[in-house]
Order: structure tokens, then sequence, then C-alpha cells
């Protein structure tokens, strides 16, 4: 090595270097501890999480990243409960949200899939939708069958299908919400899976949705989303808990030079370190993945090289509750691009969680969203005139006047990747090269999903299939 100081570890037994500690990196250890394999995880920042990240805002415990699950996926609840998060488990205490579209709050209508509605009466009932565009909704029902083909983007397909207007002001906030990207662009197959079987079965797509939802029906109910008392920033602190308990080995502030490819297994250099593996798995960003296995895998750096992100910024913002007024019913809002606000959406969230109500009763908290693919050029200004901006739409949204007692912004560059048209396909084609390297697999938001189920389902499948492979003194063929 060129550099002496550095020193090798070397230990009996197999050993997985997995490259970043965002919830998908953790995941993956805690599934591999658990097949009974020796864990080192590297973390370039100085704390785990990534995106979850538990802190705090005029001394009330708050979530600065993502703040609820999927419920209706099991992953990342059972992994909550497998880490001793059981009992801080919790559901919303309220569902109800409004879009802020056409100078006006109006009730998020009820009865639709992402935006595309079974039923005309609740989304005629809101408002959202101008009699024109209600009208355009209707010709679905006549019109001839539109081929998705093998993708298509969501809101090319669903404006083709009931017009634009529906898709600017239903399908892009709430699209927004999870990609921050361009619904003109997001690929249907990959984000929106049950349209697209509903687009391919049905010839008219809103008689698809209410085949979906007659399914829907039949299926057991329970909550949508669950959060965690004290954030849900604590899953990743938990599972890092587990991981350590159970001999592996977490180190931050690490950043991972290079990684190379043995005879017997990898070599990888991180900082004065140089670490022996029989496997890695890889669960950081597409261009971090991309400069890492350029040397081993040119094509599939490649794809990831291809793949897009959007940046965002989230801003918390806590009031006096006696200060504040009264705050329109619901969690929170959505906000249409076609709009032209600065926030895309605000969650109320003292309102949504009641554990974060019960922590201080005299103090309301909420936040917004700023930032979307595309229309990142309001993220380049300071942090206080993200905090101004987000008060000026409040203001004119609610009427809230206030002045916050404690603001916090929290910034995710290149933070959410994009799924355009043919993204399942570039996920395909980079697990394809990435299997040929052996003791070699992926992970993260990037391959199956961005929440955190899906990105712990992503994580659980790279550690299975790491371990089948090690155990078949397999992997691949050599490097291509």
């Amino acid at each position: 090595m060129e550099h002496a100081e550095r020193r090798t570890e070397q230990r009996a037994g197999s050993r997985i270097v997995v490259v970043g500690g965002g919830i998908a990196g953790l995941a993956a250890a805690h599934r591999l501890t658990a097949a009974g394999l020796r864990v080192t995880v590297l973390e370039a920042s100085g704390r785990v999480g990534g995106k979850l990240h538990a802190g705090e805002i005029a001394g009330v415990p708050v979530d600065l990243g993502a703040e609820s699950m999927l419920a209706r996926r099991p992953e990342a609840v059972d992994l909550a409960r497998e880490t001793g998060l059981a009992d801080a488990l919790r559901t919303t205490a309220t569902a109800s949200a409004s879009i802020w579209t056409r100078g006006e709050l109006r009730p998020m209508p009820k009865g639709h899939v992402m935006g595309v509605p079974g039923d005309l009466a609740p989304l005629a009932a809101s408002g959202v939708i101008s009699p024109e565009g209600l009208a355009r909704i209707e010709q679905d029902a006549e019109l001839p069958r539109t081929e998705p083909g093998e993708d298509v983007a969501v809101g090319a397909y669903i404006a083709e299908r009931l017009g634009r207007e529906v898709v600017d002001r239903l399908v892009e906030p709430l699209l927004g919400g999870v990609y921050a990207g361009d619904a003109y662009r997001i690929s249907m197959r990959a984000a929106v899976p049950q349209l697209f079987e509903a687009a391919r079965t049905h010839t008219s797509l809103t008689e698809g949705v209410r085949a979906l939802q007659a399914r829907a029906a039949q299926a057991p109910a329970g909550p949508v989303f669950m959060g965690i008392d004290g954030g849900v920033g604590r899953l990743p602190l938990a599972v890092a808990d587990a991981v350590r308990a159970a001999g592996g080995e977490i180190l931050t502030g690490t950043a991972v030079h290079r990684m190379v490819r043995t005879g017997g297994g990898w070599e990888i250099v991180a900082g004065d370190t140089l670490i022996e593996a029989d496997g890695v798995v890889l669960a950081v960003p597409a261009p971090e993945a991309a400069r890492l296995l350029g040397p081993e895998s040119p094509a599939a750096a490649a794809e990831l090289d291809a793949v897009e992100y959007a940046s965002m910024a989230l801003v918390t913002l806590a009031f006096r509750r006696d200060e504040l007024g009264a705050l329109p019913e619901g969690s929170g809002f959505l906000v249409p691009p076609v709009d032209g606000r600065t926030i895309k959406a605000s969650t109320f969230s003292s309102r949504k969680w009641g554990w974060l109500g019960d922590a201080d009763p005299g103090l309301f908290v909420l936040r917004t969203s700023v930032g979307r693919h595309g229309e990142e050029a309001v993220l380049e200004h300071e942090d206080a005139e993200l905090v101004r901006f987000s008060l000026d739409d409040l203001r004119e949204a609610t009427g809230v006047a206030a002045r916050p007692v404690g603001t916090a912004v929290t910034r995710w560059d290149g933070g959410l990747p994009q799924y355009p048209v043919g993204h399942l396909a570039r996920v395909a084609r980079i697990r394809e090269h990435v299997a040929k390297v052996p003791g070699l697999r992926v992970c993260g938001a990037l391959y199956e999903g961005v929440g955190i189920p899906a990105c712990i389902a992503s994580a659980r499948t790279a550690a299975d299939e790491l371990v089948a492979t090690l155990a078949e003194g397999t992997g691949g063929s050599e490097r291509e």
C-alpha cells in the first residue's frame, strides 16, 4: 500500500463489509449478523441513519428526515419490532389532509389511487378540479384503449386518459411528496405498479381503479402509515445497537476510498485502514456506488452514473400554541407545482403524531418541504431565507402570522433517486452486472422503492443473496 501506516485487519471466519450506514446498510448488516457473519459497516458521515434523522427543536424530539413508515408493507414495522421498538410504534392521530390549490385549501378527495379517481363525486365536492376538468375525466369511459407498453410516464398516461388538470392538481403533488420529481417523467411501472397493472388490464383507467379498490376492500383493515414515539429517526439507532449487540462493528466518519477484488475476496481501503473481506454490500447512492464499482464493473458503473437525483430541504418550525391561532383541520396539505408556490407540502406534525403533541402541550411543530427535481434553484438560498419563504406561504395558505420559537433546516442534496420511464430495466441491468462480480451486492432507495420498507426489502434481498453465494463458494464470474 502507498501509506506505510495503514494496517491490515484479518480475523478468522467470513467477514462482510457494508458500505453505507443509512437504513438500507444497517438493515443489511442486521440480516447478515443474524446469519452468523461478522459484519463491519463503514459510514462516511458522522452518524448513522441517512435520511432518517432524529433531532430536536425547542426542546422536543422531532424527525429532521423521514417521519413515517408505510405500514401496509411489513418490512419497516417488522424491523422496528425486531430491534426493541414494538412498544414505541404509533399510528397517525389524523389521516385527513388538504391540497392548497386555486387559491384555497381544499380537502383531499377520497376514493382515488395516486390521484386517479374511482368515483367522481368526492373529487367534485373537493373543488380541486374545475367543472371542465371533471367533464374531461368522464371521457375516459368512452375513449379507445391506451396501450401502456413496457412502461410509460405516470403523468403522460393519466393525462391522455383523464386530461392534464387531474395530473397537475392531484397526481403531481401526491407523487411529488414521495419522489420530489416530475409526474410527466416518473415511471408508472416502477412508482405506481398497481396503476400500471390496471392500465394493462382495463380499457378505462377509472374502471381499473374501481377494480383495485374493490380488491383492497377485501384485504384486512389496518393503518396505512406508522411512526415511532420520539421519531422514526430512532429506528436506525435501534438497528445499529442490535448489530453491535450481535458482534457487528459500525464505523462512522470512515469514507471508503476504493475497493479491489482479490483472488479470494475484497480489499477495502477506508481511512487509514485496509480491510479484507469475503463480501461487500454497497448501500450508498448511485454516484458513490459508480465510483467504487468503476474498476470492477465498468458496465454497472455506467448505468449507475446515469441515475438522476433530486435535492430538497425540510424546514421544521416550532410555535407557541397560544400565539399560533387556529390551524386548518387535518395533518397538513400538499401544493401542486402548477400553483407556483415555494413550498410543496406542509405537515402539521404535532397534530399528526400524538406523541409529539404530548411532548410539550404548549408547543406546536410543523414542517414544510422545498425543492423538487428540475426546480432546485430555491435551495441556493440561505437557511434563513427558506424559513422566510415557508412562513410567507404558510401565512397565505393558513393565516398563520406567529413567529416561530425554533427553526431547523435540513438539506438533502441529491437525496432522492428519480424513477423515470425505463427505471426497472436499468435496475435489472445494474443487478445483472453486479452479480457477475463475486461477493458483491447492492441495495438502497434506488432499487425497489424510496420508502423505508422498500429500502429494507432491498437490503434483505442483497444480504440473503450474498449469504447464498458465499455458502456455495460462488458469486459470479470474474471481472467484466
